[in-house]
C-alpha cells in the first residue's frame, strides 16, 4: 500500500506542473501571435519600400550610360508626375513652350533660352529635347512642326 503522504505529495505536485502547463501553453500563445504580428508587420514594410522606391524611380529622372557617357531619360508623362521628375533644362523649355500661349517653332523657343539660332546646327540638339519631350507625352507636336503643351 502506499503511503497516502505519498499520494497527497504527487496530487500536489501534478497540480502545480497542471498550472505550469497552463501557463506555458498562454505565453506560447503570446509568443505565435507576437510572431504572426511581427510577420504581418514585415510584410507591409516591404510592400511600402516597394512602393516608394516605384515612386522614387518614376520620379527621378534615371542616368544612363551611352557611349560612356551619362545620359538624362526622361520620364513618360503621368497623371501622378509632375514637372519636376524633368531634369532643369528641360522644364525650363516646357516653360518657355508655355509661356509662348500658342503653337511654337524650334526657332522661337531657341531665341527664348538664349541659342544662337542663325546656326542650323545650333537648334538641332534642342528640336531633339522638343521631340522627346513630345514623344514621353510633356508636349505635342503638330503636323506642321510646331510645339504645343500637352492640356
Amino acid at each position: 500500500m502506499v503511503d497516502p503522504e505519498v499520494t497527497e505529495r504527487i496530487a500536489e505536485r501534478r497540480a502545480e506542473l497542471d498550472d505550469l502547463e497552463e501557463q506555458l501553453v498562454k505565453q506560447l500563445a503570446e509568443v505565435r501571435a507576437g510572431r504572426e504580428d511581427l510577420a504581418a508587420t514585415e510584410r507591409v514594410l516591404a510592400r511600402m519600400g516597394e512602393q516608394i522606391a516605384a515612386e522614387r524611380a518614376a520620379t527621378a529622372p534615371a542616368v544612363a550610360q551611352v557611349g560612356g557617357k551619362g545620359v538624362l531619360l526622361i520620364p513618360h508623362r503621368a497623371p501622378d508626375l509632375t514637372e519636376t521628375a524633368l531634369p532643369p533644362e528641360y522644364q525650363r523649355i516646357l516653360a518657355e513652350v508655355r509661356d509662348a500661349g500658342g503653337p511654337v517653332t524650334v526657332r522661337q523657343i531657341g531665341e527664348t533660352l538664349g541659342v544662337d539660332t542663325g546656326v542650323r546646327g545650333k537648334l538641332e540638339p534642342l528640336r531633339g529635347k522638343l521631340t522627346k519631350l513630345a514623344d514621353r507625352g510633356w508636349l505635342r507636336k503638330r503636323p506642321d512642326g510646331r510645339f504645343t503643351v500637352r492640356p
